[in-house]
């Protein structure tokens, strides 16, 4: 635990006061904000700051010293003239007991135990004004992190020996963890293998075939210490080294690692003027600038006076610009000499530097570059299975090479014994090898050195000595029967509790109850906060829980929860509406399984509305659990498929509309809902069958569902169900080549939808609003059956709609039905700007897609005459989710187009065919003229007129089935330009005029322009 205090060093007027602190606080709590893990009192003129608590980082002392700078500096920035404010901090660090920081007076005094916060206190006031003091705990752990001044040893009240302080000056100009944490070197033991592995790879990039070696291990492992090892090694032969230190303070901040390296290798320092630090990067980087460009922005990253701005780049271009001007550093330095890079800690780099390193991996494969990466297990680097990378995984050190280093790093002041202590305690991590003998060390004229320490020591590995458990119920029984009997009743109630809780539960006489709590407190086995009846009780370890609990009978501990359970309802009524899921938690342990079912889901609803899913779907499924206990029949059954219905809604949420589990939740309650003859359950359980039909793409499956769905609604009579009904009829009509009852579905859809009395439709179905789908589904249904204005208008609605009733998704969607609908009417600028304004509202609101963004960029390229990147961006597309089920005919069809227009027949043909072998598979009929077209004009492309003429034929009748007047538009032209082509001029205007004269509308849009002009051509 590290606590900070800091108070104000300036007195003033009392009326003034009150305001003063206001700002004092606000300015202190403002730093801490950017300080996660940890706890902030604020009192009087001070502030009390307990960094490690709730959650412990293990750079929580420098944490807490760059705080407490910060902090100085704020406060001394506030503008409260005429008087200068100032801070003093004083940071000590040590083990605390943190209680409630709610409450006044005594109760909120000791709720904190321990004297690391008296010692802050006291260094505080030791403190000058403007300046912070850390105590030699502190200090310990920061190791070269900060420049500080020794103050001595120093006598402070409340403490029987001098304490040693030190004031912090500032930051060191120590870049890496490792150096400034652990200054001296340790021993390197038991690493012989891989330091030989990285002389081999490095000789090997010498020669100018570089090389890339992951090194991962857990904390402590010896990451860092490999790297020195190797620059040890190598450090006589001509050589340049790098190094990138990527810290957890700066995961946000981009390019940060990059940024600090160039800094150190201009020489930049803390007194150097803007003009003498350009000078200095101009120097270093003129060897391998091109130009002048390189310096601009490379100025521009360093914060530095820059004509970047006037290089009329975009975003992505000057982004491309900057990583190859940093690249081309690394290939000019590379020519004078060979490289060491060191790259460390990726785990914790933000994600520009993740992207550049990505693209540092790949350029030094051609480059005498060794690049050395570390981190940790967690990280998952996507640079491994390269012919030039090298994975090298550091494992724990065995006995031997334990006690090696221990006896290395201890001399001869160390037993036998001691040794193999120290390392069996550690488990062969070189770093808990090091402190603990570093501290046994220390602790030199105490009877047993290995106890005194491990019993302090806050190493995960060492704070619970291995026979604690088996020591648990020993313990207990000894306290006796009434502590016992209340720890166990603590332990059915939870790891925490409150006192308020536990005496009605617990049913005992208040003076002995208090005194059972006080005995367990006493113990060690439970930490107290505050004073009853306001305390609350923690165990110490969840190991002192789980034997409490173990010893209880199982009719004890069910009357227990039962008991539990009763208090809940009848006094905290608000915190099981906060927490539904504690009280069905007791109800299941009381083995009411009827309420526990009921329960459970419950909370799961309750997590779903509030968007934590996947919480919702383990209470769904803690439901299923525990339902299995109650007798079959119709009130089982019933409640079963309400868990499955729920359970399928989050897991299409969490995992998207082709959850596999979400398919079958939907199925088992269909299957239950049908054998209850439930009406409504049997709709919700079919209309979740047809998403996962409809978002797999099996559009023959969707057919079935959507008919049954339509008897279901008709059978009910209900608005709410018929809506749904229609809803998935036009999707399914659509997708099943039938424009014309899509419209018809739309237009009920569209007559039945209130926006406000089908609120709740968005969450219920899909996940976005019915009104919007049906018009921007109408939009399309209209377009193709030779209606482009009136489908131009719906759009617009669909869009006003979305944008009235503010719901993200719905706005998304519609945007990219828009595109879609501009890509048919030929305006590849305006799908253009729908689809890039539904990306950034999907980035922003961290929305998924309903149809694939690269299928629609590539059709809208294709328009726009770039054909090569338009393939690219379609073959992207239909390697995608949904490229590969719902949208694959549309992809197909649209990449068969670009490649006609490239002139790549055979590709064409290849890819039309696969979108109608896909077209019988899964029932797509959406695009089937199109697809017969293009394959048409392929063949024809190849000189397979016969062919060719038959396919597009073909197309025109299939048109003509579907009532598409927009294919058959599209069919009509390209038969008639073929039959134009061989002379038959006048067969072609015949074929050709009449369908163009079906039009009434939309006379501008680019096929009717095209038709116009190709019948005038053919005159």
């Amino acid at each position: 635990m590290i606590v900070g205090s800091t108070s104000l060093s300036t007195r003033f007027d009392p009326e003034d006061l009150r305001e003063l602190i206001g700002a004092y606080h606000r300015a202190v709590a403002e730093v801490v904000a950017g300080f996660d893990g940890f706890v902030a009192k604020y009192m009087g003129d001070g502030v009390l700051v307990y960094f490690g608590y709730p959650r412990a980082h293990e750079d929580d002392p420098d944490r807490a010293v760059r705080a407490g700078l910060r902090a100085i500096d704020a406060v001394g920035r506030l503008d409260v003239k005429p008087v200068e404010l100032q801070a003093r901090v004083g940071i000590a660090t040590g083990l605390v007991v943190v209680g409630d920081l709610i409450g006044e007076g005594s109760a909120q005094e000791q709720s904190i135990v321990g004297e690391t916060p008296n010692l802050a206190a006291r260094l505080q006031g030791l403190a000058t004004p403007g300046s912070l003091v850390i105590a030699a705990s502190t200090r310990q752990q920061i190791g070269e992190l900060f420049d500080l001044e020794d103050l001595g040893p120093k006598q402070l009240a409340g403490f029987v020996g001098p304490q040693r302080a030190w004031r912090v000056l500032g930051e060191s100009g120590k870049l890496s963890r490792f150096e400034a944490l652990r200054s001296g070197r340790s021993p390197l033991v038991g690493r012989d293998e891989e330091v030989e592995l990285l002389r081999r790879r490095w000789n090997q990039a010498k020669t100018g075939e570089g090389r890339v070696v992951l090194i991962s291990g857990e904390p402590g492992i010896g990451k860092s210490r490999l790297t020195v090892a190797l620059s040890e090694h190598i450090e006589t032969e001509p050589h340049v080294r790098w190094r990138y230190f990527c810290s957890p303070h700066s995961q946000d901040s981009a390019l940060h690692p990059f940024i600090v390296q160039l800094e150190r290798a201009a020489g930049f320092s803390r007194d150097d003027t803007v003009e003498a630090k350009l000078g200095k990067l101009r120097a270093l980087l003129m060897p391998g600038t091109r130009d002048d460009d390189d310096i601009a922005l490379l100025s521009e990253l360093l914060s530095l006076p820059s004509s970047a701005a006037d290089l009329n780049l975009s975003p992505q271009r000057k982004r491309e610009k900057l990583f190859d001007a940093m690249l081309s550093q690394l290939e000019a330095e590379s020519r004078r000499r060979p490289v060491l890079t060191v790259f460390e800690d990726v785990h914790w780099a933000d994600p520009t530097s993740r992207e550049l390193l990505d693209l540092t991996v790949d350029r030094v494969r051609r480059l005498p570059v060794l690049l050395a990466i570390t981190f940790r297990p967690e990280f998952q680097p996507p640079w491994a299975g390269r012919s030039h990378v090298t994975s090298l995984v550091l494992n724990r050190l065995d006995e031997r090479d334990g006690a090696t280093l221990a006896q290395d790093l201890a001399g001869n002041a160390l037993t036998t014994d001691i040794v193999a202590e120290i390392v069996e305690r550690t488990d062969g991590v070189p770093l808990f090898v090091e402190e603990l003998t570093k501290a046994v060390l220390e602790s030199a004229g105490q009877r047993d050195r290995v106890a005194a320490v491990t019993a302090k020591t806050s190493l995960t590995p060492l704070s619970v000595p291995a026979t604690l458990h088996a020591s648990l119920v020993a313990r207990l029984d000894r306290l006796g029967p009434a502590p016992k009997a209340i720890a166990q009743i603590g332990a059915v109630l939870g790891h925490e509790f409150a006192y308020e809780l536990i005496e009605p539960v617990a049913q005992r006489d208040e003076r002995e109850l208090q005194a059972a709590l006080a005995q367990l407190s006493d113990a060690g086995l439970l930490f107290c906060r505050g004073i009853a009846p306001h305390s609350s009780y923690l165990f110490k370890h969840a190991l002192v829980q789980e034997a409490a609990y173990g010893m209880l009978l199982r009719g004890r501990r069910q009357e227990l929860h039962a008991r539990v359970a009763a208090v809940l309802e009848q006094h905290f009524a608000d915190l099981v509406d906060r927490q539904p899921e504690l009280l069905a938690h007791h109800l299941t342990g009381a083995g009411d399984t009827e309420r526990a079912v009921d329960q459970w889901l419950k909370a799961g609803r309750h997590a779903a509305a509030r968007l934590a899913h996947l919480e919702a779907i383990g209470h769904f499924e803690r439901g299923l659990a525990t339902i299995e206990a109650l007798p079959e029949g119709p009130a089982r059954d019933g409640r079963e498929a309400e868990l499955q219905l729920a359970r399928g809604l989050s897991l299409f949420t969490a995992e998207g509309f082709i959850s596999a589990q979400a398919a079958e939740a939907y199925a088992r309650a269909r299957e239950v809902a049908e054998q209850l003859g439930n009406p409504r359950q049997q709709f919700m359980a079919v209309y979740g069958l047809w998403q996962s039909a409809n978002g797999a793409g099996r559009i023959h499956d969707c057919r079935k569902l959507s008919n049954r769905l339509q008897q279901l609604a008709a059978d009910d009579r209900d608005d709410e169900l018929l809506l749904q009904a229609h809803h998935s009829a036009w999707a399914t009509c659509m997708f099943s080549g039938e424009p014309s009852a899509s419209r018809e579905h739309s237009d009920a859809g569209r007559r039945i939808y209130d926006p406000d009395r089908h609120r709740l439709h968005r969450d219920l179905y899909g996940g976005h609003d019915p009104g919007t789908c049906a018009r921007h589904s109408g939009a399309l249904a209209n377009w193709l059956l030779g209606y482009p204005e009136k489908g131009l208008e719906l759009g617009r609605e669909a869009l006003a709609l979305a944008e009235r009733i503010a719901h993200p998704f719905s706005l998304a969607h519609a945007l990219q039905f828009n595109s879609m609908l501009h890509l048919d009417r030929g305006e590849p600028e305006l799908a253009l700007q729908r689809l890039e304004a539904a990306e950034a509202l999907a980035a922003e609101q961290r929305l998924g897609f309903v149809s694939e963004p690269q299928l629609l960029r590539g059709a809208a390229l294709t328009l726009q005459g770039a054909f090569s990147e338009a393939v690219i961006r379609l073959r992207e597309g239909l390697a995608g989710r949904f490229g590969a089920t719902r949208m694959r005919c549309f992809g197909l069809a649209r990449l068969a187009d670009a490649l006609i227009r490239q002139g790549e027949y055979d590709a064409a043909l290849a890819a039309a065919r696969d979108g109608l072998s896909t077209k019988e598979e899964t029932g797509h009929r959406w695009w089937e003229a199109e697809l017969y077209r293009l394959e048409g004009v392929a063949l024809s492309g190849l000189n397979r007129l016969e062919e060719g003429q038959n396919a597009l034929e073909e197309a025109l009748h299939i048109a003509q089935r579907q009532q598409a007047k927009a294919y058959e538009l599209r069919a009509a032209m390209s038969l008639a330009r073929l039959w134009g082509e061989q002379g038959r001029r006048s067969e072609a205007r015949e074929l050709l005029a009449p369908v163009y004269g079906c039009f009434i509308e939309g006379f501008e849009t680019a096929d009717l322009k095209e038709g116009k002009a190709l019948l005038d051509q053919l005159a």
